[in-house]
């Protein structure tokens, strides 16, 4: 068993009310300008931390067509980039970026968001802003962002290493933590009390399932799966 699985049903909702059932009060509570790009998203996995800070460099003028079609690679050979983050990258991980206050950029876009999806990812969450926003719904790749940007990389971010200590979204996410969201928004459960915030947010979740379940009924409403009581209890049964 994986600390991950015990989150496969929770919502956010039911994490912040565990969290603070143990005194951990508005903890791991990311900005609530921090959020899911298109509705419907939902995640959870430990989180992998990208640090970057703002450029200090210019981007300088380009010649030709070629080499602003190429531009990160010309940039990029410049100034190497330090952080290989696909290297990182284990399966089911959310990728948590902090910006270090950067102006607008798209540092996350439809294509290299993707290519985290590709490597393993499931999620990607940033301070800063995501870019290409129509693909990235229409793909339905997981980012959870503080704004729509239309600006890019060259000039304007640098990464400087990843897997160390970050400040995202007003809280402290470190390797490891658990990193969840879903229509509500984002919170961090830091990796050491992951496992008894999943218990008590378990019993939470199907308190209000069976609560909701029977105002269902008195309404006559057709039951859906945010009542499916048995389906939860049945998988979290097997964990007992």
């Amino acid at each position: 068993m994986s600390v991950v699985e015990l989150y496969k049903y929770l919502r956010v909702v039911d994490v912040a009310d565990a969290m603070d059932g143990i005194g951990y009060f508005d903890r791991g509570l990311m900005d609530p300008e921090v959020r899911p790009l298109w509705l419907g998203m939902r995640f959870w996995g430990p989180a992998v931390t990208l640090r970057c800070v703002p450029s200090n460099r210019p981007m300088w003028k380009l010649d030709t067509t070629e080499d602003i079609v190429a531009d990160h690679a010309r940039w990029y050979a410049r100034y190497p980039n330090p952080v290989r983050l696909r290297d990182y990258i284990t399966p089911g991980c959310v990728v948590v970026t902090d910006t270090g206050g950067a102006k607008e950029t798209g540092y996350w876009g439809s294509n290299n968001s993707m290519g985290m999806i590709v490597a393993g990812a499931v999620g990607i969450v940033t301070d800063g802003q995501c870019r290409d926003t129509y693909e990235v719904a229409l793909q339905k790749t997981p980012i959870c962002c503080k704004g729509r940007g239309r600006t890019i990389i060259p000039g304007r971010i640098m990464e400087v290493e990843a897997n160390v200590p970050i400040g995202c979204g007003g809280v402290q996410v470190c390797a490891g933590d658990m990193v969840g969201c879903d229509d509500d928004g984002v919170i961090v459960v830091p990796a050491d009390i992951a496992d008894e915030v999943a218990g008590h947010a378990r019993a939470i979740l199907l308190a209000d399932m069976r609560g909701r379940r029977k105002l269902y009924e008195r309404l006559g409403l057709p039951m859906d799966e945010t009542v499916d009581v048995e389906t939860v209890e049945a998988y979290y049964a097997q964990f007992e």
